[in-house]
């Protein structure tokens, strides 16, 4: 297949995203992370890249970013820590990998990968996750290097009111939030990947853990039907098998991507969760739907145009 077939998609969380209250200096700051992010990314794959290479690699990138949910910046836990949640699929083969509830993996998508390719298992958690970067010589960080101011003070603001809140929940401020932060692509040969990185919820309690990491409803790649990434209020992703409801309406029903995507989204929203999913199908298509304010995303489709978008516009 042709270098045409490159398809890309990265997001850094949906929910409420004001628009008066963002400032246009923090929305030009979200706006050129995004920019460079799937510019480098879009950069690897139509140079010959793998699927899994790239959105590893463009996860990576945003779990660096400090303004998103994962990785240095994510948000803090009931006791004031990180714990971090990644997970990655494999469409050619239908492999993936997974941790949760991490402290001192410094990319934990990466870790995820190393689950699945030098592991039996999918899912590790806990100091078990930890230990196995550690074994596998993968880069290690201390507690204190994913905590930024922001972070800690909208900890201490969620905890001072009894909440356990999304990133995006409008008690914050919208200068400090985004959110989780994930990337599906399809290379020159056609293949599939996904992948997804969190924090979690600010003040959740201790060990909690949402649908990033769990294969099928926050992510999920399989070259016949299409790789997801989702970013909302994982309980009720978790609830829907969101990720995998897409990729069943469209091997089970023959549903196109969009409707598809429209389709699981209005499962969790039946439910009372809200949120979005970047998509791509094997034909090419890319979907973005929310049914929140607004999404962080980028996409590059079969034109080769880089887009960026918060908003529905």
């Amino acid at each position: 297949m042709p270098e045409q077939a490159c398809r890309l998609a990265i997001h850094g969380g949906a929910g409420v995203i004001d628009r008066a209250a963002l400032t246009p200096a923090r929305e030009a700051e979200f706006r050129g992370a995004l920019q460079w992010i799937a510019a480098a990314a879009w950069a690897r794959l139509v140079a010959g890249a793998s699927a899994l290479d790239v959105v590893e690699l463009a996860v990576r990138d945003l779990e660096d970013f400090p303004l998103f949910n994962a990785g240095h910046g994510a948000v803090l836990n009931s006791d004031g820590v990180a714990e971090l949640d990644a997970s990655i699929m494999d469409g050619r083969t239908r492999r993936a990998g997974a941790i949760a509830a991490a402290r001192t993996t410094r990319h934990p998508v990466s870790v995820a990968r190393a689950v699945m390719e030098r592991s039996e298992h999918v899912l590790l958690a806990g100091g078990g996750a930890d230990r196995f970067a550690a074994l596998h010589g993968l880069e290690l960080a201390p507690p204190a290097h994913f905590i930024t101011a922001e972070r800690a003070a909208q900890q201490r603001l969620a905890a001072e009111r009894g909440r356990v809140t999304l990133d995006h929940d409008a008690i914050f401020n919208p200068a400090d939030k985004a959110g989780t932060v994930g990337a599906v692509a399809r290379d020159a040969q056609g293949h599939l990947a996904a992948a997804t990185s969190t924090g979690g919820m600010t003040n959740k309690h201790v060990g909690r853990v949402g649908d990033s990491p769990i294969v099928g409803a926050g992510t999920w790649a399989e070259d016949a039907s299409c790789a997801v990434s989702a970013t909302g209020h994982g309980e009720y992703f978790l609830l829907s098998a969101l990720a995998h409801e897409v990729h069943a309406r469209i091997a089970l029903t023959g549903a196109d991507l969009k409707s598809a995507g429209a389709a699981a989204l209005a499962r969790v929203a039946e439910l009372g969760g809200s949120g979005g999913l970047i998509a791509i199908d094997h034909r090419g298509e890319i979907a973005t739907p929310y049914n929140s304010e607004g999404m962080y995303r980028a996409t590059v489709g079969a034109d080769g145009v880089l887009r960026v978008a918060i908003y529905a516009d």
